[in-house]
């Protein structure tokens, strides 16, 4: 297995609240291609810190890269809502335009 891996999955041993933790063990997931697993560690993570924001856009590019458009969308537009409710304006930016890619929206079109 991957060091990275075993290194954050240690280190969650000692504190299993940190997200910043969840959130980077998700990432190397996704960089070893162990997309099932990287899917559950971001919705894990989703549902025990749902204002860790960054999250949903990994999550939907996630989704993207496995063609599962739906879901990409769900996740984006609820990643919206939470970055609206913190006032994350940066996040806010970031997750609107991904999600506007996604649907084809043009923003020069308003």
């Amino acid at each position: 297995m991957n060091n990275r891996i075993e290194q954050l999955q240690e280190f969650l041993k000692e504190d299993s609240n940190d997200s910043f933790l969840k959130y980077a063990l998700a990432l190397e997931y996704v960089l070893v291609k162990e997309n099932d697993t990287a899917v559950n560690c971001f919705l894990k993570l989703i549902k025990d810190d749902e204002n860790y924001v960054a999250s949903y856009y990994q999550l939907g590019k996630l989704y993207e890269s496995l063609n599962e458009v739906d879901k990409a969308a769900e996740t984006y537009k609820r990643g919206i809502e939470i970055a609206k409710k913190m006032g994350n304006k940066k996040t806010l930016l970031e997750l609107q335009e991904v999600y506007n890619m996604l649907l084809g929206i043009d923003e020069d079109e308003f």
